[in-house]
């Protein structure tokens, strides 16, 4: 587990119930609290309002939600359509959900053993989730090494996909953990990530507890830096990653795709294969979550910065095309070239062969 003064979600069961207990990312850095959510309408709140958040934790806490139901005796069907609408990008949060719902079944849909075997699938979840990310963030080290064979990497992120999305230590920054504990990380460069500050505030947050030379950007500096020939690599997760390789995640990173490919800088999606949903298409059918204009117009609750009445455009993801991404690096082995064959391989557990140009980048 990630190394917490508080964790990131745990399980609680006092004499009065049980719940579970989120560490309120909405309230970091200036302070660490936790939310405690007795039922299914807390809890999709707490994720509606990104107090939890995050690809894999989001299947977590959605696994962790169906437990809750099932023993405090809620109707886990109600539970398990809400917690799963909760966000409509993040994969995750279904997957984690009919994993539960599944053992639940299996037990004989009520009572106590069928609550506890929901239980034991959650936690079972998380395990898996941390074990993912050791293995992704080995697998991360290893093709950067192989792309960047001088070292002293500047990686540049966006978003935040660390300890605090995981049941481990992340996704693409625990790549950038990896590297910084092998003495590799030379400059993490943090995307603020606008309108809610993902990446000036967690990501930071969580570079700063690790000791990693880093530096806090505006999203719209990112141009001048890739010019001033400052990024090494971009590493981002994923919420949804479709059949043909197409990778949903916070809005601002198609930017980056297009950036990268222009100054041929690898652009490299971290993500396990529960990110994966083979039975979407492609980019025309993922969902985009359309989030509240006021997380655009206003610079804090209450703030605005615009003209009373303005309208705002806040999508809360945008999709980057295959050919853009130059690996997809997953727990059970890295996509490279990045196309549906090599991603479908990879979800049944078959490693794909890597391909690269001459130059040493890997062909898209």
């Amino acid at each position: 587990m990630a190394d917490h003064s508080l964790p990131v979600l745990r399980w609680a069961d006092p004499p009065d119930g049980p719940m579970l207990v989120l560490l309120d990312q909405r309230r970091l850095p200036t302070a660490e609290v936790e939310v405690v959510c007795t039922d299914v309408p807390g809890l999709v709140a707490a994720i509606q309002s990104l107090a939890v958040r995050g690809a894999p934790l989001l299947g977590i806490a959605g696994a962790y939600g169906i437990a809750l139901a099932a023993a405090r005796g809620y109707d886990v069907a109600d539970a398990a359509q809400s917690l799963a609408q909760a966000r409509p990008t993040a994969v995750n949060l279904a997957h984690g959900v009919q994993r539960a719902v599944a053992a639940h079944r299996a037990a004989g849909g009520d009572g106590a053993a069928a609550a506890s075997a929901a239980l034991a699938e959650a936690r079972a979840l998380h395990r898996e989730d941390a074990e993912a990310s050791d293995r992704m963030a080995s697998l991360g080290v290893e093709l950067l090494a192989d792309l960047l064979p001088g070292g002293g990497y500047r990686l540049l992120t966006h978003c935040n996909t660390g300890a605090l999305v995981s049941g481990g230590h992340g996704t693409a920054l625990a790549v950038v953990r990896a590297a910084h504990r092998a003495g590799e990380l030379r400059r993490l460069w943090v995307d603020e990530t606008r309108p809610l500050l993902q990446g000036a505030r967690l990501t930071a947050w969580e570079a700063a507890r690790e000791g990693m030379p880093y530096s806090v950007l505006a999203d719209s500096a990112a141009g001048s830096l890739f010019a001033a020939g400052e990024v090494d690599a971009v590493l981002i997760g994923a919420d949804r990653i479709a059949a043909d390789g197409s990778v949903a995640n916070k809005v601002g990173s198609y930017p980056l795709a297009v950036l990268a490919r222009h100054h041929e800088v690898p652009f490299i999606v971290v993500a396990p294969v529960s990110t994966v949903d083979l039975g979407t298409a492609g980019a025309a059918t993922i969902p985009i979550e359309q989030r509240p204009g006021h997380e655009v117009t206003d610079i804090a609750p209450g703030v605005p910065v615009t003209p009373v009445g303005a309208r705002a455009y806040n999508p809360a993801f945008d999709v980057t095309p295959a050919e853009l991404v130059s690996a997809i690096v997953t727990e059970r082995g890295v996509v490279s070239p990045v196309y549906g064959g090599n991603l479908a391989a990879v979800c049944s557990g078959s490693r794909p062969a890597e391909s690269r140009n001459g130059d040493g980048m890997m062909k898209a």
